[in-house]
């Protein structure tokens, strides 16, 4: 089983266990604010359990998903949503656009969203459903109309895809599959939109052959660079079976796969990574492995987890250098599963997903001074009312401050230590 599957349910174990051993309130590296507790609704019919990042509108609404909650949430914590939030004299309202069920067309929905120019939004689920036979994934289409909000299932039975999609400059979306294949290993996909319909087509199927050295099992999204060609990682596989970056390059209508970098639990190198990448104007490549380095903890089964950086050379390969290792001993955070972001300076954020001062996660920022990366700890999640467990990627607004979710924590009890937040953090 995947391990991002048993993560979410994992979630009312983790903070109970945790909560016996810590019970001080958090103290703040910096101004933290809870915009948004989930569950604040009967039954969970508001969302619960946010595994996602957010995207903001035009005006600074956020949108985003849930893995659980909605209509049917007391029948096994089914299904997700989509839901807004809006800003109103320092005050933010949640409103759900669309609820997720066992109708077979989408729930437990773990991507973040992405717009079109039209205004309409397009994510994953990573099933489709009845929960009894629960089925591949779907990609789907929420427009925007007069009466509110419509899905559209643009494909469905994609293997089970865990990350959001990319759009290229032509309108066709991209993305990954956690499962698929003749292996099961996961695929690359791309959705072609002609006359008013999509048509799926697989770019990439991982491990080919039966040492899946090419990878293994893509959690994270993708993206592009200018010449047009697919980057992205896998949690398994590779020369020693801890994942890869890999890079899809496109000639003449087909995509050829090239490793670019294969982790090794050596310890010094990160392994796992579950996180999407990033480049820097000089076309390094940035990310986050969930496990590996030199650091540990209680929660760390094999390392910490890492920040890296892949840079290219004129001979066509990549070198890895580890800017940061995280060490749970320390206070640090540990198992970071988003990526990273950068501001406008050339610093570096991101979250952890466990340690911290209280075990619950972090917030930290990364800054580079001639060539050393120095941590600081923005935020340590506390649990209950404040959060924990932050699982995705962080946006930045224009005034430098930063939004994202935990999985849980929060102020309502409805799911043990809480069904989650949306927060904010101006460093």
């Amino acid at each position: 089983m995947p391990k991002n599957k048993i993560l979410i349910p994992f979630v009312v174990m983790y903070v109970v266990v945790f909560g016996v051993l810590v019970t001080t309130s958090p103290a703040f590296a910096a101004s933290e604010k809870v915009l948004y507790s989930f569950c604040s609704a009967g039954n969970c019919t508001d969302g619960a359990s946010p595994a996602a990042g957010l995207a903001f509108d035009k005006v600074g609404n956020l949108y985003g998903t849930t893995y659980n909650g909605g209509v049917d949430y007391a029948y096994e914590g089914c299904c997700g949503t989509v839901f807004k939030l809006t800003p109103k004299n320092g005050t933010w309202t949640e409103r759900v656009l669309h609820t997720f069920s066992q109708d077979g067309n989408g729930n437990y929905p773990e991507s973040t969203l992405i717009w079109d120019a039209s205004g309409n939004l397009y994510g994953t689920t990573y099933f489709s459903g009845p929960i009894v036979s629960p089925g591949p994934g779907v990609v789907f289409e929420l427009k925007h109309g007069a009466t509110g909000w419509t899905e559209h299932l643009l494909n469905s039975g994609v293997g089970n895809p865990a990350a959001g999609l990319i759009r290229d400059k032509r309108g066709n979306l991209y993305g990954t599959t956690q499962t698929g294949g003749a292996t099961e290993s996961g695929e690359v996909f791309e959705l072609i939109y002609s006359n008013g319909g999509w048509t799926r087509k697989v770019l990439y199927t991982f491990c080919p052959t039966a040492h899946c050295s090419d990878g293994d099992w893509p959690e994270a999204g993708l993206i592009f660079d200018a010449a047009g060609n697919v980057y992205g990682t896998t949690y398994y596989g590779g020369a020693y079976g801890y994942g890869t970056v890999f890079e899809l390059i496109h000639g003449n209508g087909t995509w050829t796969e090239k490793v670019l970098h294969s982790f090794n639990l050596d310890g010094k190198d990160g392994v796992n990574p579950f996180s999407r990448l990033i480049f820097d104007a000089a076309g390094n490549l940035y990310g986050t492995t969930q496990q590996g380095g030199t650091g540990a903890g209680p929660y760390c089964l094999q390392g910490c987890g890492v920040v890296f950086e892949l840079s290219p050379s004129p001979k066509g390969t990549w070198s890895r250098k580890i800017l940061h290792n995280f060490n749970e001993n320390a206070g640090d955070g540990a198992d970071p599963d988003a990526g990273l972001i950068f501001d406008k300076a050339g610093s570096l954020y991101g979250t952890t997903g466990h340690g911290g001062a209280y075990g619950y996660g972090t917030v930290f920022k990364l800054v580079s001074n001639n060539g050393k990366w120095t941590e600081v700890i923005l935020h340590s999640f506390g649990g209950a009312p404040d959060g924990a467990l932050p699982l995705g990627d962080l946006i930045l607004d224009q005034a430098g401050n930063l939004y994202g979710t935990t999985a849980a924590g929060g102020a309502n009890s409805s799911c043990g230590l809480g069904c989650g937040t949306v927060f904010e953090i101006t460093p």
